[in-house]
């Protein structure tokens, strides 16, 4: 067969294309006369096909054909590209020749021509018999083959799994969990490999052996030593301050393991913020609980999108450091403060979208959590449930305003509401929204749960748009759990912006409120809307009443509940707050030790 000129010392030594490999890797596979790469994803969905490979100048090539293509159109592109290839590689070296030496003068003797180039021979095989060029992309290129251009073969990977998303977060601190957030093709992260490294500091002597990423200490490119963590998560220590991190993965499904990929933290690793709020509770959540508990965690996050206004900073939290109010500084104490709580579900209010898909999820999913979101207007609500514990049977979120027009759940509360055109024009503005999801054992498919996830309206005056609120709230839970799923105990979380003493409070905990209650008053006589409710459910505050959940400058108080259905779920343990001094430590919430001006309740609920 026809080779192609020089073919093989171009491109004996070329890495694969997608991905990088570390010496030690590129040194095994070398020895081992492992052919190169050639990467090919091919879709039902999608018209065309790509494939990835390494061409005779060092380049990656990246070429997208049509799947209804045949084979043979394929073949001479690639051989055109591979001549290219090989031209630029030519001038390079002759370029390299004609450089004076290091004594200032030309190098000596003349510098021969470049062969003239032809195109290369390029064949697909399979099974060691070649495909016929009239073959279509799609059934050409399957997992196995083997290309070859010239004399240089390429072994045809057709799908293999492959990161399509990697970050490491801009903001790393000493003692904080580094959650890197990771998108796969055709691999999941439980199968995939990853190890860690950091800068080595300098004058440090290089380990014994070298390390496979490691550089010689002239170089300008920085040394990097292994840190001995092979796991998805890295929580650097006080050593690591002031030095950068390198995270190598490859992804994997069980079956095989695709093209490596390395990223390095734009920032080097800083300080932490010393003891912080959640420190101390961590101490009674160390382990996951056992398949009879259902640890509950139901928190406000702050949603940056109103910690970050100069009305935050000046009236709201004056008190609290600028930078402690940043969305990188808040996260990666709400990221550890959320994971050491080994939780089974978790109920999130204030979550910003991007908080939700960049941070808790890669953060959460990487301690076996699995996430939905629901969005409100400018920030949402996130539930979250252990994957070995509970899988999702169905999600039937509402938003308040609609459910209450539209859904015959409510005609008769409608009814009553439009009795009062000032009070119903104020509920039907509000954005409100509730997410309800219905979760299933995975250890006892009969046992089935109801959780349900809100944040009232906040304003002081609101008590009776809350209590209407919350009586669409459990009129739709009503109907999820006892017609849809007859039978199945409640959890109902969130941020009800009431304290004990409250209309909504005593509607909740006694399933009903007579309509000579001061809360329909509560913005005024003009807004007055009498009227009695009921429910019927036994809801009990799981973590009782206590002072308050949520401490800023000018006011604090109890907001907060985790509602339970006391006919099917009873308390097992219900985890302290922070003592009055770690929340009064820098005057309120939030601070440079606590992330959110609320507090998490942290409970674990038992099946009656």
């Amino acid at each position: 067969m026809w080779r192609l000129p020089g073919s093989r010392a171009a491109l004996r030594g070329v890495r694969t294309a997608v991905g990088r490999h570390t010496r030690a890797e590129a040194a095994t596979e070398t020895a081992a006369g492992a052919m190169e790469r050639a990467v090919v994803r091919c879709v039902p969905s999608e018209p065309k096909l790509s494939l990835s490979f390494a061409l005779a100048d060092g380049s990656h090539k990246n070429m997208q054909r049509d799947q209804s293509e045949p084979l043979g159109r394929a073949l001479s592109r690639i051989a055109t590209n591979a001549l290219k290839g090989h031209a630029k590689a030519a001038a390079a070296k002759k370029s390299r020749k004609n450089r004076p030496n290091a004594s200032g003068g030309a190098c000596a003797g003349p510098v021969p021509e470049p062969a003239a180039a032809c195109e290369p021979v390029v064949k697909l095989y399979y099974r060691e018999e070649a495909v016929a060029e009239d073959v279509l992309n799609v059934d050409a290129w399957q997992d196995g083959a083997v290309l070859q251009i010239g004399d240089v073969k390429y072994k045809v990977e057709r799908n293999p799994p492959a990161f399509t998303e990697l970050q490491l977060p801009r903001y790393i601190m000493a003692g904080f969990p580094v959650c890197p957030k990771l998108s796969l093709e055709f691999g999941d992260p439980a199968n995939s490999l990853f190890r860690w490294y950091k800068e080595a500091k300098p004058g440090a002597a290089e380990p014994e052996g070298g390390s496979p990423s490691s550089l010689s200490p002239s170089s300008p490119f920085p040394s990097w030593t292994e840190t001995g963590v092979n796991e998805r998560v890295y929580t650097p220590s006080n050593a690591d301050i002031g030095l950068r991190l390198k995270l190598h993965c490859t992804p994997g499904n069980g079956q095989r393991l695709g093209p490596s990929r390395e990223l390095e933290s734009v920032c080097p690793v800083e300080a932490g913020p010393g003891t912080c709020t959640f420190d101390q509770r961590h101490l009674y959540t160390k382990k996951v609980t056992d398949d009879s508990l259902i640890r509950t965690v139901s928190y406000n996050l702050l949603a940056d999108t109103y910690a970050q206004t100069e009305f935050s900073r000046s009236v709201l939290y004056p008190y609290c450091a600028p930078y402690a109010l940043e969305l990188d500084y808040r996260q990666n104490l709400i990221q550890k403060e959320l994971t050491g709580y080994n939780a089974d579900l978790i109920c999130l209010q204030e979550v910003d979208r991007n908080v939700f898909t960049d941070s808790l999820v890669p953060a959460l999913e990487a301690f076996g959590l699995e996430g939905v979101f629901r969005i409100k207007q400018h920030e949402g609500l996130a539930t979250f449930y252990r994957k070995t514990k509970f899988t999702l049977l169905s999600q039937h979120d509402i938003s308040f305003h609609e459910a209450l027009e539209s859904d015959q759940l409510h005609k008769e509360l409608l009814e009553k509401l439009v009795l009062y055109p000032s009070a119903q024009e104020r509920v039907l503005q509000r954005s409100s929204v509730l997410q309800v999801s219905v979760l299933q054992s995975t250890k006892d498919s009969s046992k089935r749960i109801c959780v349900a996830n809100t944040h009232l309206y906040w304003h002081p005056k609101g008590g009776y748009i809350r209590l209407i609120q919350m009586a669409v709230a459990l009129a739709h839970i009503r109907h999820v759990s006892c017609d849809l799923y007859p039978g199945i105990p409640v959890i109902f979380c969130g941020d009800f912006n009431s304290t004990p003493s409250t209309g909504m409070y005593h509607f909740a905990v006694n399933g009903s409120i007579p309509e000579d209650h001061e809360d329909w008053a509560s913005n005024g006589e003009e807004e007055r809307c009498n009227m009695s409710l009921t429910h019927v459910f036994k809801l009990k505050s799981a973590c009782g009443e206590p002072a308050y959940t949520n401490y800023v400058g000018g006011f604090h108080g109890c907001l907060d509940y985790i509602f339970i259905d006391s006919n099917a779920l009873e308390v097992e343990q219900v985890i302290p707050l922070p003592s009055h001094e770690e929340v009064t430590t820098h005057q309120a919430l939030p601070s440079v030790s606590h992330p959110s001006d609320h507090i998490a309740l942290v409970c674990d609920l038992k099946w009656k």
